[in-house]
């Protein structure tokens, strides 16, 4: 069954005419939904530590940044944007005590409301609100007049006016220009997840390592397997972004859709399957959501770990000597 999708016309933006909207991190949402709904005319505050660029950043861009628990006392609509891995503790200890009846719960993001590690006290609605791009895409599109699609979701229990409130935020970050689709927590966070770690984080860099690592053994120059295996990939996905698989298939030589259907299916096959329904059902039972909280409570050592050894990694090396020699490009370093 397809999604319901609103749109501008579907959202009252004066629901939030009398409202106090807190946006708690001034991350990469956070900084995009705020500025987006102060030009839409709501009244919008920032909730972010002092010491840090973000913190700056919120200064730089016109607001007053407030310590977590006088935003949240203040606001009717408290937007939870802090990294998933903090969210829990910071939730418990500045902003849960200060939220009172009526106040509005809400996330761009699932992950922590539906594997209870945020859970609202009795009278408070949550909401979810999610563009599907990142903030200064949600940001450049607003500004020039567009959207960047949205999915809303409303917990249990939740009222419809809840919904229609739901609404009227996507409508003040520009998300009904583009549409907003409905789902439920649930599905927002296991369907997030999945996508991250089959094929746009996990699966894809698994295989650009695995192809690099095939090539360079068998002998030939890491920069052939550079070029053929990680830089040209850009030119497929956008291809993707802009038609589907039909348009990349039409894009390319007869050759490679040749061995598109002849030899993918032979990298993607059965026991690939099989792990991916492996993996949705880690997401699905919660044992991902645990792994990942008790990494955190443990300072994260594994996870600090497998990040310095990627970045060492040959490949690494190569992209990097490569990519000055590219003019082009806005070659980024990682501290």
């Amino acid at each position: 069954m397809p999604a319901k999708i609103y749109y501008d016309n579907d959202a009252d933006l004066s629901l939030l005419k009398d409202k106090t909207i807190a946006i708690l991190g001034y991350g990469s949402q956070g900084h995009a939904q705020a500025q987006n709904l102060r030009d839409s005319g709501c009244n919008v505050i920032v909730g972010q530590r002092k010491g840090g660029r973000n913190y700056d950043l919120a200064i730089e861009h016109g607001f007053k940044p407030l310590p977590l628990e006088d935003a949240a006392s203040q606001a009717d609509l408290v937007n939870i944007l802090l990294p998933d891995e903090v969210q829990g503790d910071l939730y418990r200890e500045f902003i849960r005590p200060n939220l009172k009846p009526g106040d509005i719960l809400m996330c761009s993001h699932g992950f922590n409301i539906h594997f209870g590690q945020v859970t609202p006290p009795e009278g408070v609605d949550t909401l979810l609100v999610a563009p599907k791009g990142p903030g200064h895409l949600v940001r450049s599109e607003y500004v020039k007049g567009g959207g960047v699609p949205c999915l809303i979701a409303i917990g249990a229990g939740a009222s419809q006016e809840t919904l229609r409130m739901g609404l009227a935020y996507a409508k003040g970050i520009g998300g009904t220009r583009g549409g907003v689709m409905e789902t439920n927590f649930a599905e927002e966070t296991e369907t997030d997840l999945f996508g991250e770690q089959v094929v746009l984080c996990g699966g894809v860099s698994e295989l650009v390592k695995a192809a690099f690592e095939t090539l360079v053994e068998a002998g030939y120059q890491p920069e052939m397997a550079y070029f053929e295996c990680l830089h040209e990939l850009k030119l497929i996905v956008d291809l993707f972004y802009q038609g589907g698989l039909s348009y990349m298939r039409y894009s390319v030589s007869n050759t490679a859709e040749f061995g598109d259907y002849t030899r993918g299916p032979r990298i993607i096959n059965d026991q690939t399957r099989a792990e991916m329904k492996k993996i949705l059902n880690e997401i699905q039972t919660g044992q991902f959501a645990r792994e990942w909280i008790l990494e955190n409570k443990a300072g994260a050592p594994a996870f600090k770990a497998m990040r310095r050894r990627d970045r060492n990694l040959q490949i690494e090396d190569v992209g990097r000597r490569l990519r000055s020699l590219m003019s082009w490009i806005d070659a980024k370093e990682v501290e």
